[in-house]
């Protein structure tokens, strides 16, 4: 289904069928709640499986119980790409659906959260498979910017910023499950309200996996204090290649796995007052990395805005999130 650009308000709707594609074309099209829900859940309710949508905006979605959403997601398997959620109580919604594959890609994530704690830019329950990549969450409203219950994750090549927001976690892995977190840029705003960057079983381990490798991350601390990977005792981490910039412990758990991890100021950035964290020429960063196996490698890297590009491939590996070409 194709979809002109432009604003709507108010056409809110409830998908049922399977295997739809639901794209934007000549812009984004803009879907604005104007006070009015699906089901009293959000502005679209999608109950059909293998959804595809591309270049739509959702925006203002609230419902009386303070868990609407841009989307809420029912059926299995849902592809976001190129979408922007906004000034909703969460940008998507998922429930829990052991079948299902979320992936998001190219997509924008901002200013959600009704400011409460429990909504957020990104929720996902537990479904089988997350993958976010080459998108920009920021600025949740005392939420966290990507929270997931999935049995597998894949957050790779992203920015994720608070900015000047009240967000709590950057990444919020409550129950565990296979992840990755590699290549992104994950900044904590001077006024979070949670000092943790990345959370990891911080609800109790549920799903088989404990393990979690966070691989050629740059993160950022503009708080006075702080830990970057908060970690429930039983995770089996391994944290490689990734730069520490700011105060606070790499992580909160003693016998983690820890190798070539390196706290550095910001004069080795190109202009990291504007969040650009790409390296300069002369980067103690440049060269320092150590092998990855290869399923855990960040292989793509974040271009601004809301793109991804492979990494480069140019002798021993950099640390953090950008390969100095």
């Amino acid at each position: 289904m194709l979809i002109d650009a432009g604003t709507y308000v108010g056409d809110v709707a409830t998908w049922t069928q399977d295997d739809l594609s639901l794209r934007g074309v000549g812009g984004r099209a803009r879907l604005q709640a104007g006070g009015t829900s699906a089901q009293g859940k959000a502005i679209w309710v999608i109950a059909g499986d293998r959804t595809t949508i591309d270049r739509l905006e959702f925006s203002g979605a609230t419902v009386p119980d303070g868990n609407g959403a841009g989307i809420r997601q029912e059926g299995a398997g849902l592809t976001v790409t190129r979408s922007w959620f906004h000034d909703n109580e969460n940008g998507i919604l998922a429930g829990a659906n052991a079948g299902s594959d979320v992936v998001i890609r190219r997509s924008r994530l901002f200013r959600n959260g009704a400011g409460d704690g429990s909504t957020h830019n990104l929720y996902i329950g537990a479904v089988r498979s997350l993958t976010v990549t080459g998108s920009y969450l920021w600025g949740a409203d005392v939420g966290h910017e990507l929270k997931s219950r999935a049995a597998r994750n894949t957050i790779f090549g992203n920015r994720i910023s608070d900015r000047d927001a009240t967000a709590s976690y950057s990444v919020d892995l409550p129950n565990g499950g296979s992840s990755l977190v590699a290549g992104n840029v994950i900044i904590q705003g001077p006024h979070s309200e949670n000092s943790t960057l990345v959370s990891y079983g911080a609800e109790g381990f549920t799903h088989d996996s404990r393990g979690l490798w966070v691989i050629n991350n740059t993160f950022v601390n503009r708080r006075a204090t702080g830990t970057f990977v908060g970690l429930a005792k039983g995770s089996r981490a391994h944290l490689r290649n990734n730069l520490l910039v700011g105060p606070g412990a790499l992580s909160d758990l003693a016998g983690v796995e820890s190798r070539a991890n390196r706290r550095v100021g910001g004069r080795g950035f190109v202009d990291p007052v504007a969040d650009d964290f790409r390296l300069r020429a002369g980067s103690p960063a440049i060269d320092r990395g150590v092998w990855v196996p290869r399923p855990w490698r960040a292989t793509w890297q974040y271009a601004h805005p809301t793109n991804q590009v492979r990494r480069p491939v140019a002798g021993r590996v950099d640390l953090g999130a950008y390969e100095r070409r």
